[in-house]
């Protein structure tokens, strides 16, 4: 397993759209392996996308476990999701190791329905609220070439400066 680097904005690979992913084999699970690893290397990364480190397929993982008190379903390793249905919407603030210098305020969905491959092809279906709906949509988004700063409520006053972490 090794730590993957990740591609920083304003890189303009950002913005590609990830492709389907069609082989569900060993060279998958190595690179998820991979994937998975470099996300927990970050600090306080409940969520990673593919396209982060440069790999434009349909995948992303989300594990926001290791907040207290967060409702959640585990460690997501989610290949070619797409969300069924929503409710609810709320601003919130987000950060992503992609924009490691600042923050942001983003209107998402509160609850959301989605379907989605696991690593060994099977379609599984996921209920998220609150801080999960919000980690998978923003994860999604780098599948479709967006960042949070696309979808900041207002770029004048709902960005921030990120705290340094020590």
């Amino acid at each position: 397993m090794a730590v993957l680097d990740i591609l920083k904005y304003p890189d303009e690979a950002l913005k590609q759209i990830s492709q389907p992913v069609e082989q569900f084999d060993e060279q998958l699970l190595c690179f998820l392996a991979d994937l998975e690893q470099t996300m927990r290397a970050g600090p306080g990364g409940v969520g990673i996308a593919a396209p982060q480190v440069g790999y434009f397929k349909r995948i992303a993982i989300v594990d926001v476990s290791v907040k207290p008190k967060i409702k959640h379903n585990g460690c997501m390793i989610l290949i070619n999701p797409e969300i069924k249905t929503w409710d609810g919407m709320k601003v919130g603030r987000e950060g992503c190791m992609s924009v490691p210098d600042y923050t942001g305020n983003v209107i998402r969905a509160e609850k959301i329905t989605l379907q989605a491959n696991n690593p060994q092809g099977e379609l599984i279906d996921y209920e998220c609220i609150g801080y999960e709906a919000r980690a998978v949509q923003h994860e999604m988004d780098h599948l479709d070439g967006l960042l949070f700063l696309d979808r900041l409520v207002s770029r004048r006053m709902d960005l921030f400066k990120r705290k340094v972490y020590k």
